[in-house]
């Protein structure tokens, strides 16, 4: 009989312990999934921030560009300019005159927009003539 209570006790106490490690072995499943769950959302959150500062590194890279080709535009004319040489005295006055009375010219004009017209015609001619009349002082 003590052999039979023995075997029942081993069988039960393998069947507890078996139930335990089987209770054991799915937590840490769980644990474990949850760890790669996080692992995945912190990969997927360094990805995105990877393709914002590859974004922004191309935004700045065509902010460059088009800086650069401004002061190449300038460079040009500025020696285009320098390459027209001397003339007769009136052509060379005429020629030094032009840009200075233009300029003075587009902000009269822009002057005349802010005080002659109405608040409707203001906003569309207001911007062209106030980037005109910029372009033609900074140039």
């Amino acid at each position: 009989m003590a052999d039979i209570a023995g075997l029942a006790a081993s069988a039960a106490g393998g069947g507890i312990f078996g139930l335990i490690g089987s209770v054991i072995g799915r937590a840490a499943g769980l644990v474990e999934r949850r760890q790669e769950r996080a692992r995945w959302a912190h990969e997927r959150r360094l990805m995105d921030l990877q393709m914002q500062a590859k974004r922004q590194a191309s935004e700045d890279d065509l902010h460059l560009a088009e800086v650069a080709s401004g002061w190449q535009g300038l460079s040009a004319s500025l020696e285009a300019e320098a390459s027209i040489g001397e003339s007769y005295p009136w052509v060379c006055a005429v020629r030094g005159l032009t840009r200075p009375c233009l300029t003075l010219l587009l902000w009269v004009t822009t002057g005349l927009v802010f005080l002659g017209s109405g608040t409707a015609a203001r906003g569309d001619i207001a911007e062209t003539t106030t980037f005109a009349a910029t372009a033609a002082t900074l140039w």
